[in-house]
């Protein structure tokens, strides 16, 4: 299954499917900020259903660009399990958006990890994005390839934007 992904499907298709994750969740932006969701009648931050599924035990790997907001922070502080048990890096290189659903699905596209990028706005106020949900394996595998590359620092001892890095992974 490859399908493409615009605007809305973001938050329908995409976002949907990090409730469904068993295991392992893998998450790349560029910018993260204080997203929100539906669960049921109401409607809960994104780091609420990330601290749910750390609690389950699913392994959350998180990448991103630059240290978020206060916003994201004051959402963050509120989760305690996040402290300790997401893991999360930072690379100033990093502009891709993937998201790695069990290591069997992905998303790979435009959309930030924001309200106006993959999140619950209104279609008058969202960002144009695209993407593709797919699990055809050799997309996935070089989705995973890509993602275990920066999280292990392999480009870190050559990079030339170390300077711009407040912590280098290696």
């Amino acid at each position: 299954m490859t399908e493409y992904i615009a605007d809305t499907d973001h938050y329908n298709k995409v976002l949907a499917q990090v409730a469904n994750v068993r295991q392992s969740l893998w998450i790349g932006t560029a910018d993260i900020k204080d997203l929100y969701v539906k669960v049921g009648a109401s409607t809960m931050p994104f780091l609420a259903v990330i601290a749910l599924l750390v609690g389950r035990g699913v392994a959350v790997q998180l990448i991103h660009a630059k240290e978020p907001g206060s916003n994201f922070r004051e959402d963050f502080d509120k989760y305690p399990v996040l402290y300790d048990r997401l893991e999360r890096v930072l690379c100033p290189r990093v502009h891709f958006k993937m998201m790695v659903f069990d290591g069997k699905e992905v998303y790979i596209g435009s959309a930030n990890l924001t309200g106006a990028g993959i999140g619950m706005k209104s279609a008058d106020k969202r960002n144009f994005e695209a993407g593709i949900l797919t699990d055809d394996p050799a997309i996935v595998e070089r989705v995973v390839a890509q993602f275990d590359d920066v999280w292990m620092g392999r480009h870190c001892k050559t990079c030339k934007r170390r300077g711009y890095c407040s912590d280098p992974i290696n």
